[in-house]
């Protein structure tokens, strides 16, 4: 079984890369294989509606000069997702929101079904908001959330200081024992153990 956890900081290895690195270091310890993968300081491209990977390009967005298509199809034989990012202005970075919003459209088969944890850092406020706003994607594609002991936050400023935190880097762990818990429950006998969906049945408002 293997968890990718995204770093959504364009700091390779800041806060949030240590938080990750809490979750992913307890996850292996616990015989999960992970792969930390970073958004970095190149631009991520938000999606245009284009459609065209519904139809012309299905499975892939249309866009292929940036990390989306790549991290899509790591998650194709990856069993959990694991999405970190500071917080700017009470949100979470614009690159990793716009990230998550083209994998998930243009690849969603890859991530329905799968566990999936959001984890916030910040240095004092607006976590909490950046939290919820990381894991309403989560849901909307049938991803079991994997929760803690508290929500997945952690503080702090400078380079570092997250390993301060010392309660947010317990949250971690606990965060990671929880999908290894999760993980190895559906996985018990050795085939993914997913429910069937009924077909989506999708209506408008305005009629």
């Amino acid at each position: 079984m293997k968890v990718l956890l995204i770093n959504g900081s364009p700091r390779k290895q800041a806060n949030t890369f240590l938080a990750l690195s809490e979750a992913a270091q307890t996850l292996q310890n616990l015989g999960i294989e992970t792969e930390i993968l970073q958004l970095g300081m190149k631009p991520v491209r938000s999606c245009i509606a284009c459609g065209l990977c519904k139809t012309k390009h299905p499975g892939r967005c249309a866009f292929d000069d940036d990390i989306c298509n790549q991290f899509s199809q790591k998650m194709a034989t990856a069993d959990a997702l694991i999405v970190g990012s500071p917080v700017y202005y009470g949100q979470p970075n614009g690159g990793v929101l716009s990230l998550i919003q083209r994998m998930f459209f243009s690849a969603g088969q890859h991530f329905t079904g799968k566990p999936a944890a959001a984890v916030a850092v910040c240095r004092r406020g607006g976590a909490t908001a950046a939290f919820q706003t990381l894991n309403m994607p989560f849901q909307m594609m049938n991803m079991p959330v994997v929760t803690s002991q508290y929500w997945n936050i952690v503080y702090g400023r400078e380079e570092g200081q997250a390993k301060l935190d010392v309660e947010g880097m317990q949250t971690m762990r606990t965060m990671a024992q929880n999908m290894a818990w999760l993980l190895k429950k559906i996985h018990q006998g050795g085939t993914p153990d997913y429910p069937a969906y009924e077909p989506w049945t999708p209506m408008h408002f305005i009629r």
